[in-house]
This record gives structure tokens, C-alpha cells and sequence, in this order.
């Protein structure tokens, strides 16, 4: 179990910074809570029937907002 989480922390902390601009420090600063979110927002939009399109300029940006000040 401990190994599964060492490996999907390890991967999340490469990819999230790099999808919403968040810097190591913050990614390894966040909530659960915070990042539950983000991975909720990437899998609905991989649910849709557009899922081969990336997030749009304004969705990414929506994004940011609500974790800066949600």
C-alpha cells in the first residue's frame, strides 16, 4: 500500500505542476482536499464525450482561481 502511494505521489508531482503551474513547494504543500479537486476536474473532463480535447485557457484559469481561493 505504502509503495502505491509513494509512486502515484511521485507521478501526481510531476504532472500537476506541470499541467496548472503550480511549483514543487506547492504541490507538496497541498490538501488532499486541494488535490482531490484537481484530479476530479481531470477526470470529468476525460468522462465527456470531448475527451481528447485539453482544458481550454479560461478552464485552466477557472481552475487556478478555485484553488487559490476556494
Amino acid at each position: 500500500m505504502m509503495d502505491d502511494f509513494r509512486t502515484s505521489s511521485a507521478k501526481l508531482a510531476g504532472l500537476i505542476p506541470a499541467t496548472i503551474g503550480w511549483t514543487p513547494d506547492q504541490y507538496w504543500n497541498a490538501t488532499p482536499a486541494e488535490l482531490a479537486g484537481i484530479l476530479n476536474v481531470f477526470s470529468a473532463a476525460s468522462s465527456t464525450e470531448h475527451s481528447t480535447e485539453p482544458l481550454t485557457q479560461t478552464q485552466l484559469e477557472q481552475l487556478k482561481d478555485t484553488l487559490n481561493h476556494g
